[in-house]
């Protein structure tokens, strides 16, 4: 059976630095599939964590499994939202805006240089696991259905035996890549057991939803010692905290990336390329983290995780053909126009409600979009036996929607602060797992970050940064590399479980005598501000302007307008049983 490639968090103890990851194979003939990312919840409760995986594949459903080594077995299996997952990305994104600011040339200042106007417009940013009698056995500690998942727990006893909790995935359909074999057997050394998760004998892959485990160990961590034998190099890792004070990494370096290297002109197309060169700097080494977010939690918007208007109850004796209206009153369901396409279209605002109309209301052959629009032309082609009077559909949204979006709702308003993170990261990096603490003496990070730019009457222009850098960019010329090939990374710290960052690398004079050097060289003697000087963070969100945001706030917008999948992607899905 074909496993999942990827990385799971663990928690574990403070002064241990190892924690759990999962690895996986391609059946009878092991190849890994490529990792090319993943984002992670942590919820830190009361020397507890709570670990929310979301879960990405593509592929046959009997060909998902998954195996993730972690220090102990989970006192909670639960289904996570994926509304919140969408949600928390959305509030956070990165963005990057400008507000452009003309001069008024109408006093013909020969050098261009005229009184700056109040116009505003402009481009933003983008983002960017028997016995063989060889020694000891394994022992299963835990069996739960977790939604559309099972999983099972085991462990080993008596003398550590890799090939008996080898053999025991073979025999469960877990076959595994050799590659793995001296990772995990380093896992079980460390008194790992091992969670092995995959789909229920008939569920298929768009019932795919997060993962909610509670494990009683006080610090997070994110496993990718194990990932390493999957993932693709400068892999993309987001890790999101909900906690009572800022998140930072432990043992991991924190990086403070050099703004100047962001190209602001061109939307920030070169984000990632930014963040990969600034956490492979000296001293960070590869290993460590940017934080794109640190604040209040209540800046996650609601409207999709959860609803009181939500019912299962009135699904129980429905007439199916009532059940498109019944989810639209719900607001779990909605229609309207696809500019992409110029189409009408209709889906579920939430990502598992159209998965439940094809399971259970949509008859078979029959096109979603066209059901959607008139249930009732098609109402003697649907199932009853698979209906079942609503009752299978109503516990099923319950249990994956209703739930897990209440829970979802709880862990925000009991969770004041909200952080997040992001790194690039090679398989050649991941030789430590990361690990996280709080830190309640650290600032607040935004995630908007808006510049100017001045347009001068001969066509240059003064880019004027959020940290109040200016920049001086002749007509027709590109955004500069200002330093060359040096100074991605403006600061390295490691960051303690209280008060300020322990400083290792601080290029800020550095980066300030290049720009000065640069601005003069383009034939503008204006200087950058002192080290240290407080100077204006820029326009407050919702000013006039134009911003953009990183890649994952492009699914944030679809939810905010309540049209969570397109037309196509809907017709894609096919019927199952």
């Amino acid at each position: 059976m074909t496993a999942l490639t990827g990385a799971l968090l663990m928690a574990a103890p403070q002064e241990a630095e190892a924690c759990g990851g999962f690895f996986c194979d391609g059946g009878p003939q092991p190849m890994p599939v490529d990792q090319t990312g993943e984002d992670i919840l942590f919820v830190m409760d009361q020397g507890q964590v709570e670990v929310h995986i979301r879960i990405e594949y593509e592929g046959e459903a009997e060909n998902f499994a998954w195996v993730i080594p972690a220090l102990s077995v989970p006192t909670e299996f639960n289904v996570g939202s994926q509304a919140l997952f969408d949600a928390i990305k959305q509030a956070t994104v990165p963005t990057y805006g400008i507000t452009n600011q003309p001069d008024d040339c109408s006093l013909d200042d020969p050098q261009g240089f005229g009184t700056a106007g109040d116009s505003a417009g402009g481009t933003g940013a983008g983002d960017p696991t028997g016995d063989d009698g060889n020694g000891g056995g394994v022992v299963v500690k835990a069996v739960e259905q977790v939604g559309a998942f099972e999983i099972t727990v085991i462990g080993t006893e008596g003398e550590l035996n890799t090939q008996a909790v080898f053999d025991w995935l073979e025999e469960n359909g877990y076959q595994q890549d050799e590659a793995a074999r001296p990772i995990i057997e380093e896992y079980l050394q460390e008194d790992h057991d091992l969670i092995a998760i995959k789909l229920i004998g008939g569920a298929g892959v768009d019932e795919l939803h997060p993962i909610a485990l509670r494990f009683d160990h006080p610090e997070p961590c994110v496993p990718l010692r194990l990932t390493r034998i999957a993932a693709v190099d400068d892999m993309d890792v987001r890790t999101y905290f909900l906690a009572d004070e800022r998140v930072v990494p432990s043992t991991y370096k924190h990086v403070l990336v050099n703004p100047l290297k962001i190209d602001w002109p061109n939307q920030a197309s070169n984000y990632k390329e930014v963040i990969t060169r600034a956490v492979d700097a000296d001293e960070a080494d590869g290993r460590a983290f940017v934080t794109e977010y640190a604040g209040p939690s209540d800046v996650v918007q609601t409207f999709g995780v959860y609803q009181e208007t939500w019912n299962a109850d009135a699904f129980e004796g429905l007439d199916p053909e009532q059940v498109i209206s019944t989810l639209t009153s719900q607001n779990l369901f909605t229609c309207g126009w696809d500019p992409n396409t110029g189409e009408d279209f209709c889906a579920g605002t939430h990502p598992l409600v159209d998965g439940l109309l094809l399971d259970y209301v949509i008859p078979e052959g029959v096109d979603p979009q066209d059901f959607y629009f008139n249930p009732s032309e098609y109402a003697d082609q649907i199932d009853l036996d698979v209906w079942n009077d609503g009752m299978d559909f109503a516990a099923r949204l319950r249990e994956r929607v209703i739930e897990p979006g209440l829970n979802a709702m709880r862990l925000l308003d009991t969770h004041d602060y909200l952080s997040r993170m992001y790194t690039t990261i090679s398989p050649d990096e991941m030789t430590k797992d990361p690990m996280f603490h709080m830190n309640p003496d650290l600032e607040e990070v935004t995630n908007i970050r808006t510049g100017t730019n001045r347009q001068l009457c001969n066509g240059d222009s003064i880019w004027t940064l959020p940290d109040g850098r200016e920049v001086y960019v002749p007509a027709g010329d590109p955004w500069p590399n200002i330093g060359g090939d040096e100074f991605w990374e403006e600061e390295v710290d490691e960051m303690p479980a209280a008060g300020a960052p322990m400083m290792l690398v601080n290029n800020t004079e550095a980066i300030n005598t290049a720009l000065r050097s640069y601005n003069v060289e383009a034939g503008w003697d204006g200087e950058p501000p002192e080290p240290g000087a407080n100077v204006d963070e820029g326009p407050e969100p919702g000013v006039e302007g134009c911003g953009c945001t990183t890649d994952d706030s492009k699914t944030g917008a679809l939810w905010s307008a309540g049209f969570l999948f397109g037309l196509a992607a809907l017709r894609r899905r096919k019927r199952r049983r």
